[in-house]
């Protein structure tokens, strides 16, 4: 760790006064430019020692201020979608002094956590979703005769999901009075992939056209209230033909909103002024804004993802703190992926909005002309690649494990049930770590082992990533799915291919008191526990069953005729995962043989660093040991 100073909150000027939203409306409407470099010095000190997502939240100052000193939170609802753009949001609504906790055990959320503060109104860890849950809440505050605004906050990447489109379309039938907030950064985590940001950028760049709309929105503004409100009415409506044309605006008044924009979200006086003029016109508004994301530090511009989401790291420099000598998962996908397509021209590469997190920013390098980025439009994605299958293409498509689920009937219909080649590889399968619930890939093994048609596998080390995935693109008789771990490999040698008999597992350790049978990386902390049981004098044999979906069935019949014992292990949620598939089977064939499935628990697990709840949830090395221990104890059922 770099060594200086704590950031001291009690030498600021505004910032150690303010704990909730209604301290910053005891400030003078200009105090609030010196608070929001307050609040982003805070933050960016705070977040360079412990890491965590920074570049959307130092966009969205200016905003977040000016959307708590003009509305009444928490009885007037802000919704936010991206999630991580809420950090300048905990700040303020009593959680400044968790700060220093958040994305950390027993700590605050990265994201917004209705259990957490009645100022998160809606839980946002995937994006697409404000918009449609402020209408809900629009709708349920006018059938309950309440009176109170919402605002979904949306951005980062997010008007690139169909899901936002929906809702957008649902509010222009239902009229509903609420504020939609565009917060256009031109990125979600890589560069956005969106049409008609092309557009925005064009016209909002246009200073022509934005002095023309400025002058006109002074000059009536300085009437009486019902005066400028019918002049501006009468502006818009002159205006409307040539908007239509030239402005943003033309998209979404066709969607029945009132469009506002665009503006510097940076100023903050002037987006006070703009929600002071918004907030009491009726129906659906658009208020559309410009920010940078990781406005402020001097090196932001230049990086990769503007400081999407960074490990702990030098304030001064941006550079961080500790790196790994062993490459991740994610890389090691990514580049065995470019090995494979260099030798196939028929393999395609598709992701949705996170090249660098899937690691398809390699491919996206090597071979462009076969590299698809649809955005966060994970459904897409997957029919997208349903049809490219159809003409004889590999497609692989590269999606978060917890992102996947968004797509489960693409997967169902548009994929197995024609029994289309399509390659899914699931990053950060398991337990994520700082991120939590939302982004924890622990139901991958049960929602796709259900499926028919459907090859579920999850290699144990690196080098069997590699042979899965060449596996996997070679495999034609229908869909195949591969998970792994998020973070470092286990630093094993890697190579040449060898395809893998599909269903096939292996013994890694024998014994004779007790069976592991483990899937994925709970193969490593298995036999972990074998090392730990084998000092105890108990004898347990590991096996890497590889795949979730067909089971080696000829391994199994031998497994249960010589263990009384059957200990399963995955990084899965018990329920209707790899464990269950066991179970089933010993049904099927009426073995009788005592059978414990370990895994994750039948609730949401929540943030904290992997290890530490690996340890927590006994699927560590030791844990594992104790739960066989305790396990083999208990009598065999008769």
């Amino acid at each position: 760790m770099e060594n200086r100073e704590a950031f001291d909150l009690n030498k600021t000027k505004y910032l150690k006064d303010i704990e909730f939203p209604s301290d910053l409306k005891k400030l003078n409407l200009m105090d609030l430019r010196e608070l929001a470099d307050e609040l982003r010095e805070f933050l960016m000190d705070t977040i360079s020692r412990i890491g965590g997502h920074l570049g959307s939240s130092l966009g969205v100052v200016e905003l977040t201020l000016a959307l708590h000193y003009v509305f009444d939170t928490p009885r007037d609802k802000i919704v936010f979608d991206v999630g991580h753009q809420g950090y300048i949001h905990k700040i303020l609504t009593g959680r400044k002094g968790m700060l220093k906790t958040i994305r950390q055990k027993d700590g605050i959320s990265g994201f917004l956590k209705r259990s957490e503060s009645e100022y998160d109104c809606f839980g946002a860890g995937h994006a697409t979703t404000s918009i449609s849950a402020a209408l809900g809440i629009a709708t349920a505050r006018d059938f309950l005769k309440k009176n109170y605004k919402v605002m979904a906050v949306i951005g980062d990447g997010s008007m690139t999901g169909g899901m936002a489109y929906e809702a957008m379309n649902n509010i222009g039938l239902l009229k509903k009075d609420m504020i939609v907030v565009l917060n256009d950064n031109k990125m979600s985590i890589a560069p956005n992939v969106w049409t008609v940001q092309n557009y925005f950028n064009e016209v909002m760049l246009n200073e022509t056209y934005n002095r023309l709309k400025a002058k006109v929105w002074d000059i009536t503004g300085k009437f009486e209230k019902k005066t400028s409100d019918r002049l501006r009415s009468a502006a818009s409506r002159i205006a409307g033909g040539l908007k239509s044309v030239i402005t943003p605006g033309m998209l979404f008044e066709s969607l029945g909103f009132r469009y506002f924009g665009p503006f510097n979200g940076h100023n903050v006086v002037n987006l006070v002024k703009l929600f002071s003029e918004v907030k009491d016109f009726s129906g659906p508004i658009l208020v559309h804004i410009l920010t940078e994301k990781g406005k402020g530090p001097s090196y932001a511009p230049k990086h990769h993802q503007k400081l999407h989401a960074l490990n702990p790291f030098d304030k001064t420099t941006g550079v961080e703190l500790k790196k790994s000598k062993v490459p991740a998962y994610t890389k090691i996908f990514g580049d065995t992926l470019v090995e494979l397509a260099k030798k196939d021209e028929k393999i395609i590469a598709v992701c949705a909005a996170m090249p660098d997190g899937t690691g398809l920013n390699i491919f996206q390098k090597e071979i462009p002309e076969r590299y698809f980025d649809v955005g966060i439009a994970e459904p897409h994605a997957v029919t997208f690649s349903a049809g490219m299958a159809t003409e004889g293409l590999t497609p692989v498509v590269a999606i978060y494990s917890t992102f996947l689920q968004r797509a489960f009937d693409q997967i169902i219909h548009d994929v197995a049930l024609q029994k289309l080649p399509v390659v899914f590889v699931l990053d950060r399968g398991g337990l994520v770590g700082a991120d939590g619930p939302t982004h924890h890939g622990t139901f991958d093994l049960a929602y796709l082992r259900l499926i028919p048609n459907m090859v579920v596998m999850a290699p144990k080390d690196e080098a069997e990533l590699r042979n899965m995935l060449y596996t996997a693109v070679h495999y034609k008789k229908g869909p195949i799915a591969m998970r792994y771990p998020r973070g470092e490999a286990i630093g094993v040698e890697v190579g040449d291919f060898e395809r893998i008999e599909i269903g096939k597992a292996e013994i890694v350790k024998e014994g004779k008191d007790i069976a592991i049978l483990a899937i994925g990386n709970m193969v490593i902390h298995s036999q972990q526990a074998a090392d730990i049981l084998e000092k105890k004098g108990i004898s347990a044999e590991v096996v890497n069953m590889r795949f979730a979906k067909p089971l080696d069935r000829e391994l199994l019949f031998d497994i249960f005729a010589r263990f009384k014992k059957v200990l399963t292990v995955e990084d899965n949620t018990i329920i209707g995962g790899f464990g269950s598939g066991i179970t089933e089977f010993a049904e099927q064939y009426n073995y009788k043989n005592d059978i414990l499935i370990h895994g994750l628990p039948d609730k949401f697990v929540e943030h904290g660093k992997p290890n530490e709840l690996y340890e927590m949830l006994k699927l560590d090395g030791s844990g594992i040991a104790e739960v066989a221990e305790e396990f083999l104890k208990k009598e065999v059922k008769v």
